[in-house]
């Protein structure tokens, strides 16, 4: 479940500012943190787990849902992410230190504001055996501008003029407008290299169970039964000795119920997953079957506003619904106290491109009160009591539901009336994509996660008419000012027009901030090795996993 388009020192650190500030200035993969929201639970972020001893003939891990596809055009979400982060890959790579490494392009220039050059890395082959030219990476990326394909990601090459072959193993993006954005995404879905000849043999049916993919990963697609699981191979040709697979094959297999995937890894028939389970955490982290690790990461969980045009539409409701809010007691309902009270809709997880500034810019931010007496005078004010809000819920993941619960009851408290829409777990992401499927609700419960290390890619889903922008936010001073941050080629003073979007964004409150929680994993007794943090949605993760013994 995402949307919002657009995820650590030793000492012990007590309190939300204090965790968070470590968690933003990670600096190696090995480095750890530990913290607690205040009167939560203490928990410890690293992300790593411990190295894999040894090799494994294989493992089997969880999704909480079959991936609707395997096309990294419409790869936006955690289950399709999980699988093809082993399988297919980008011009660059992000490290589980959230760090942006060269991939499949050795590296790229920008010899111009409107100019970016990739260089490509040489004898790479596809798991079909051909190897990989500039051919290929015009034909993957032309893919994102071809309306024919409807391209999840379109909105992240707005700016592309034109993307050709300026030699055997180099490509060319020419812009209309600068954007450096566009280049770190070549870490994520929208840089990720497919075959051209695959492509044009395959056409509609590229990644569906049938047709599949033909990428460059450790891993290749082996198998995929629909409804019940999707079997990978281990890639006897892989290019990177660094990230050889230590398991000759991995199992994904979907397990919706949240209690079913909890089962299933103390029973030991499924051997590990990312994104625990809320109400599972206190009996994973006393079993002694395996461990639950908890990871770096650039999700914050909010209410994104669906409709402006309704209750919500008055920045007074807005405001009034936020104050209402008990944070505190939502954390430790929904996430069973692990995670910090958020002060802006985008994660302090997410400012990797400036660790160094990021505790100063959210000490600059306000906190976010708790106050029904004020928030009932703003609902006065605009002559609001007695209104509807309606806000989506579904049993897709327990804090989904604990989070409307309390929307619900804040609503009530301040004198809205806010009605619960139940939404079945398997057409819970059709509401960031379809507009039909999302009409007539306000508000949706989100963990929106960024896909680079960069905050500004968050913010650019509160752009005018951007793929995220679900509620139709429009703000001139919001686009002018994001438009000259994409431009910004210094990162520190990118990220300090960044923080002037984020104090916008707080304003307006196109998304109300709820809490940010780590990622987080469970690894079985006989495996260990993978990541810890969210990197593992464009990172080999699963080439990392071995035997624990």
């Amino acid at each position: 479940m995402r949307a919002l388009r657009t995820s650590r020192s030793t000492a012990l650190l007590a309190g939300a500012v204090a965790l968070a500030a470590t968690v933003s200035g990670c600096s190696g993969a090995s480095s750890t943190s530990a913290g607690s929201a205040k009167g939560g639970t203490t928990y410890q972020v690293s992300a790593d787990t411990p190295a894999a001893k040894g090799s494994i003939s294989s493992f089997s891990w969880s999704l909480y849902a079959e991936p609707y596809s395997l096309d990294y055009t419409q790869a936006w979400d955690y289950p399709p992410n999980t699988v093809l982060a082993n399988v297919c890959e980008q011009l660059f790579r992000i490290t589980p230190d959230m760090k942006i490494a060269p991939g499949l392009a050795v590296k790229s220039a920008n010899p111009d504001p409107l100019t970016w050059v990739y260089t490509l890395r040489s004898g790479v082959k596809f798991h079909s055996g051909s190897t990989m030219t500039a051919d290929d990476v015009v034909a993957s990326l032309k893919r994102h501008l071809d309306p024919a394909v409807g391209s999840a990601w379109g909105s992240a090459f707005k700016n592309v003029a034109s993307v050709t072959k300026t030699g055997p193993l180099e490509v060319t993006i020419k812009l209309n407008k600068p954007d450096v954005l566009l280049d770190e995404l070549m870490a994520a879905s929208p840089g990720t290299i497919e075959s051209a000849a695959f492509l044009a043999r395959t056409g509609r049916d590229y990644g569906n169970p049938k047709a599949g993919v033909d990428c460059t990963g450790p891993y290749t697609l082996g198998t995929w039964a629909q409804g019940d699981s999707i079997t990978l191979k281990k890639n006897p040709t892989y290019w990177d000795s660094t990230l050889t697979p230590k398991a000759e094959s991995v199992k994904f297999v979907f397990i919706q119920d949240p209690a079913a995937r909890t089962n299933a890894w103390l029973s030991g028939s499924v051997d590990g997953g990312y994104l625990v389970p809320a109400t599972s955490i206190g009996q994973l982290k006393s079993t002694s079957r395996g461990k639950l690790y908890f990871g770096p990461n650039t999700a914050a969980s909010d209410l994104a506003v669906f409709n402006l045009k309704g209750t919500l539409g008055d920045l007074k409701v807005r405001k009034a619904l936020s104050m209402a809010l008990d944070r505190q007691s939502i954390i430790k309902a929904a996430v069973a106290g692990v995670a910090v009270p958020a002060k802006a809709p985008a994660a302090r997880g997410a400012w990797q491109t400036a660790p160094d500034r990021t505790e100063r810019y959210f000490s600059d931010l306000p906190d976010l009160v708790y106050d029904i007496d004020d928030a009932k005078k703003l609902i006065k004010e605009a002559g609001a009591t007695g209104k509807k809000v309606v806000i989506a819920s579904s049993t897709l993941t327990p804090e989904i539901t604990v989070v409307a619960n309390a929307v619900q009851a804040a609503g009530k408290q301040i004198g809205l009336d806010v009605q619960i829409k139940p939404i079945a777990p398997d057409a819970y992401t059709a509401l960031f994509t379809d507009p039909h499927a999302s009409a007539g609700i306000d508000l949706v419960f989100t963990n929106g996660y960024i896909n680079s290390p960069d905050p500004l890619e968050f913010y650019q889903s509160f752009r005018t008419g951007d793929f995220g922008n679900y509620g139709k936010y429009s703000n001139p001073e919001f686009d002018a000012l994001y438009d000259r941050a994409t431009a910004v080629a210094d990162p520190a003073a990118r990220a300090d027009l960044t923080a002037e979007l984020q104090k916008i964004a707080l304003r307006d409150l196109p998304a109300i901030p709820l809490y940010e929680a780590p990622h987080s994993v469970f690894l079985g007794s006989r495996i260990t090795g993978a990541p810890a943090g969210i990197a593992q949605l464009y990172y080999p993760w699963a080439a990392k996993i071995g035997s624990a013994n």
